[in-house]
């Protein structure tokens, strides 16, 4: 369980920090786009309104408020999840950074109204048109390892 709260506090840490960076000091919300290694890292601001890729966003004045209560519930459910059932070192390792990553977009959703998007890699040939963020990795990561590395192999099988 401890393993899961420090996982979760380093990887919000984490978020908020490059966030910062990349927003206000590099000042990409003005700036736009920064070409770090094209055409493999690019940073290029994008404020999602909406849920991944910005679906939804046509909601956003509705759903904002309803993105931080559901990232607000399914942190705790989480955490709670693993207290009940013990999971290895890499199913907490996993719980946090879904936890992590959830509450980072969730703030974001409280401090802009959207969450800041900046990561955008491309490689061999594909142009990916999406920016995404430290949180969506951690996130992404997270609920994968807590799929791979939880439950009872038996039921699985």
């Amino acid at each position: 369980m401890r393993l899961t709260l420090w996982t979760a506090l380093i990887t919000f840490l984490i978020d908020q920090m490059s966030k910062w960076v990349v927003v206000h000091a590099l000042n990409l919300r003005s700036v736009g786009e920064i070409i770090v290694a094209q055409p493999y890292l690019v940073f290029r601001m994008a404020w999602n309104e909406g849920v991944n890729f910005g679906l939804f966003s046509e909601y956003a004045a509705l759903m904002r408020w309803i993105w931080v209560g559901l990232a607000v519930v399914v942190s705790i459910w989480v955490i709670t999840w693993v207290r009940k059932e013990g999971f290895s070192a890499i199913g907490n390792l996993s719980a946090g950074l879904l936890v992590g990553g959830a509450l980072g977009n969730a703030l974001d959703r409280v401090i802009y109204g959207a969450v800041a998007d900046f990561l955008n890699m491309s490689c061999c040939g594909f142009s990916n048109p999406y920016s995404f963020n430290v949180a969506d990795i951690a996130i992404f990561a997270g609920a994968f390892g807590l799929i791979l590395f939880t439950g009872d192999g038996k039921k699985r099988a």
